[in-house]
């Protein structure tokens, strides 16, 4: 029993040099962290405070990551935390397609959401196809499948046909996908691959009767309204559409400030709540 606080890596608790929103003089910027190297180079980022903020939380709650990201690549990034040597005991990945328990990928989980995306969506190469065909090689840079469970698109953003996006969106969601638009990547995600799904199943294992969770974009907003208590950032997905809801806290802070601000939130709820809860 205890306090369990899922949250979104990218654009919510790290963020890459484009993400940072840093607008203050360079002598007041915050000191930053590297959490994430790829092929030698520094990708992402926390400040400081945030990263000494995140080791104490992981010691008073069950830190779970809760991201889009496949289990590779979830794998670069490097997490502060009690120990040197400390993982999470347990990891949402791929949008809850993938449920990593101390590191390590579990089979029951991959089996329970692959048969309920087979009974709820239609097939992912359907889906893949049709992105093929509307995505105009002008304003795409890449198109991905990631670990066979969902799609997504990276985009010139500023050059995406004006109601293109809604379009796709309206395909999808009647073969049972969602689309998202984050930053430069458009994801289609079959609508029972959620990262809720497997926040419950992690709740389920790990006996906790509090959730705390934060995240910035559309494929976040079921677990902001699976958690007791939510934040988002001042930026994002969330954000520019003025989503809310009841115990979600809309901050106002955004790029890395916002992640600072959102683990201090975070460390906060885990310490003011009463013993036992």
């Amino acid at each position: 029993m205890g306090v369990l606080v899922a949250s979104d890596l990218d654009r919510t608790l790290i963020y890459s040099e484009r993400a940072m929103a840093l607008d203050v003089p360079d002598r007041l910027a915050p000191r930053l962290l590297c959490v994430e190297l790829y092929q030698g180079r520094p990708l992402s980022f926390m400040t400081e405070r945030a990263a000494g903020l995140l080791a104490e939380l992981a010691r008073e709650a069950c830190f779970v990551p809760a991201t889009t990201r496949t289990p590779e690549q979830y794998g670069r990034v490097n997490l502060p935390g009690p120990t040197p040597d400390w993982v999470p005991a347990y990891a949402i990945c791929a949008n809850g397609g993938q449920l990593l328990v101390d590191g390590v990928p579990d089979g029951d989980w991959r089996a329970e959401i692959t048969g309920r995306i087979a009974a709820g969506s239609a097939p992912l190469e359907e889906v893949v196809r049709r992105l093929a065909l509307c995505a105009d090689p002008e304003w795409t840079h890449k198109r991905r499948v990631a670990d066979e469970l969902f799609a997504y698109l990276v985009v010139e953003r500023a050059a995406l046909p004006e109601g293109w996006l809604a379009d796709l969106t309206g395909w999808c969601a009647e073969r049972g996908w969602s689309v998202s638009l984050q930053g430069r990547k458009v994801y289609a995600v079959p609508a029972p691959l959620t990262k809720s799904a497997a926040l419950a199943e992690v709740v389920r294992r790990s006996g906790a009767d509090t959730v705390l969770a934060a995240g910035d974009s559309l494929l976040d907003a079921d677990l902001l309204l699976a958690a007791d208590a939510g934040w988002r950032p001042g930026h994002g997905e969330l954000a520019d559409s003025g989503w809310t809801a009841p115990g979600v806290t809309a901050l106002t802070e955004v790029g890395v400030t916002a992640g600072e601000e959102i683990v201090r939130q975070f460390l906060a709820g885990a310490t003011a709540l009463p013993v036992g809860v």
